[in-house]
């Protein structure tokens, strides 16, 4: 046990209470452990099963050739992005890079205009994709901005707050919609485009589903609850078969202003982290944002919202019926009808993993105008103590869910989708975050980013009190994506040895946040937060990479510091590969912006900027292969 956690029980106690079931998938934690790592616990010497799973296949037992040729790179504290021998990065999309090459160029000390900010790359750069265009070396790369470092974005920071530092602050979140080229030498730059946008807080944005038009969507400026401005803190993201682009409105209690006292406990309010204060003062020079003002408001964020890249004139629309939450990323794929299944989680300690299934078959809704997303089921995931579980329905009349129990109707259901999700009897979970599908087995991988405020009783979908670290879980639904019913698993355990990490103890790493596979199948995960130590040294955070079948793990990126290591997404061939370097020194002030960073400029009259890179190999092959 973690002699700093005495309650938490050992791997091998955990197993213990799976060796039951004879079912078990890919080994439990013990057999996760043991197989993926190579480690032997007293469950697996007992003859837990071994299962067919990524985990159990172990190092040097998996099928096929071994999918990471590159060595793993040291832990970094330097102010650069590091990656292995034989690999560069280039800078692609700063924060306040014009859209197009033609427009307005960054101000070194933040002078730029609200009006050029809305021209300009925004900052926080998160989620992203890539839409290729015909010729193959070009494409659209959809970018999310999740929000800002204020002391950053203007000159004087945060000081002597005005409408204009408002109206820049909102330009800077929402959306990038940018062509980018790539030469005969294999540079990226950025192209003219007619397909170029900035998606922002003043961006029209249709509401539909069966949330649209109820009457907690309806405000002073829209009465019908059918259009609102603008949307906020786009977290992950994930593309649709129809080659559309989902953005995910995430952490948006922290703009919202609601008086000088708080929410009264066991409010909608409160259950939605509503405050007594607001770290962004928007509600100060705009109205919509004082919930005195405009109670309904915030009922119009916390959406998945869907953007076509390729009409740069079309209305986004924000999916009510996949429920509204602090959305991390969505990720579609299709059901055994062929309809759209969409899997996501709520990023905030003890909240749920999410599916949706689609009423009806992709190709039957589009045919016939309808999105695929606006009509179908939402189903919130309980995670049993014996590695089945069950996806329960979030439908009005279902037990819990009437209106003796506070739910009018299914869009009230909607609209209050935490509180839904607790009447059903959803298991909470350490933050889920990202997911993503395994290619050729549809296993479902999400992360646990961490839960420090865990501190009275573990469970086995998260079996560690004082979470500081994290952990990835894994769901299969053999092969049905529209089941009910699947097992789990937790994949790993970040973290250090003292924590009870299942990762060797060089590649330690915490915080998992992104997640993604690649079309051959590997695992790419990218962290946000505590780092544990290596060798006695720290480390920002980092990517690594997994090849689930053969049990290995190589730390790939390290970035500058204070940085998150966000959004990853990779053109056809797989020899280019984009990613986000979110906020690097954020702890910069006015008077000193570069006190913790001066990437990726390095200019000694500028400021630290998130950016796109895109990261290719000197001799042109496959990134990660």
């Amino acid at each position: 046990m973690n002699a700093d956690t005495p309650d938490t029980p050992s791997i091998s106690e955990l197993a213990e209470l799976r060796l039951s079931r004879r079912t078990a998938m890919a080994g439990g934690l013990a057999t996760a452990a043991a197989a993926f790592f190579g480690v032997t616990t007293p469950a697996t010497a007992a003859g837990a099963g071994t299962g067919t799973g990524a985990a159990a296949a172990g190092p040097g037992r998996g099928g096929g050739r071994p999918l990471l040729g590159f060595p793993a790179i040291a832990p970094s504290v330097a102010d650069e992005v590091m990656l292995p021998p034989g690999y560069r990065y280039d800078v692609l999309f700063p924060w306040g890079h014009p859209i197009v090459p033609s427009g307005p160029a960054f101000a070194e000390d933040a002078a730029n205009s609200a009006a050029d900010q809305a021209r300009q790359a925004g900052d926080h750069h998160d989620g992203m994709w890539f839409f290729p265009l015909r010729d193959r070396r070009s494409g659209l790369l959809c970018v999310n901005h999740e929000a800002t470092t204020e002391n950053l974005l203007h000159t004087d920071g945060r000081a002597a707050w005005s409408p204009e530092k408002t109206a820049k602050s909102q330009a800077a979140h929402g959306v990038s919609v940018i062509q980018v080229e790539q030469d005969r030498r294999g540079g990226w730059q950025l192209a003219e485009s007619r397909f170029a946008r900035r998606v922002t807080m003043t961006t029209p944005i249709e509401l539909t589903g069966p949330a649209a038009g109820h009457p907690l969507m309806r405000t002073g400026a829209d009465p019908d609850g059918v259009l609102v401005l603008g949307t906020l803190n786009n977290c992950a993201s994930g593309p649709t078969p129809w080659d559309t682009y989902l953005t995910c409105e995430e952490t948006i209690n922290k703009y919202f202003y609601y008086g000088e006292q708080p929410p009264p406990a066991g409010s909608v309010e409160e259950r939605y982290g509503i405050g007594s204060e607001s770290p962004y003062p928007w509600y100060t020079t705009d109205s919509r944002f004082d919930m005195r003002d405009e109670p309904n408001e915030y009922n119009r964020f916390g959406w998945v919202v869907e953007v076509d890249p390729f009409d740069p004139t079309s209305t986004p629309k924000k999916r009510t019926a996949l429920g509204r939450m602090e959305h991390e990323n969505a990720v579609v794929v299709r059901g055994r009808r062929g309809e759209a299944v969409v899997y996501m989680g709520d990023d905030t300690q003890f909240d749920y993993f999410y599916k949706f299934v689609g009423a009806e078959p992709i190709a039957k809704a589009r045919r016939a105008g309808r999105s695929p997303l606006d009509e179908g089921t939402l189903y919130v995931a309980r995670f049993d103590e014996d590695g089945s579980g069950r996806w329960l329905p979030l439908v009005h009349g279902e037990p819990g869910l009437t209106a003796a129990d506070g739910f009018a109707d299914q869009a009230q259901v909607l609209i209050h989708t935490r509180l839904a999700a607790d009447a059903v009897g959803a298991t909470p979970m350490d933050r889920p975050e990202w997911c993503t599908v395994q290619p050729h087995t549809g296993a479902v991988y999400f992360t646990c980013t961490n839960n420090t405020a865990r501190t009275e009783s573990v469970n086995a979908a998260n079996p560690r009190l004082n979470n500081r670290y994290g952990h990835i879980m894994k769901i299969d639904e053999n092969g049905d994506p529209s089941a009910v019913r699947f097992d789990w698993d937790i994949f790993l355990l970040a973290g250090d040895e003292a924590s009870g990490a299942t990762v060797p103890s060089d590649q330690a790493f915490g915080s998992p946040d992104g997640l993604w596979f690649d079309a051959v199948g590997r695992l790419w995960i990218l962290t946000d937060g505590a780092q544990p130590q290596v060798d006695g040294g720290d480390q920002n955070n980092q990517m690594l990479v997994a090849d689930t079948e053969r049990g290995d793990i190589r730390r790939f990126l390290v970035g500058p510091p204070r940085c998150e290591i966000t959004g990853i997404t990779a053109t056809p061939d797989g020899r280019s590969l984009f990613v986000n370097i979110q906020h690097p020194g954020d702890s910069g002030t006015p008077d000193n912006p570069r006190a913790s960073s001066s990437w990726p400029d390095f200019s000694p009259t500028g400021r630290p900027r998130s950016a796109t890179i895109v990261i290719t190999r000197e001799d042109g092959g496959v990134v990660g292969a």
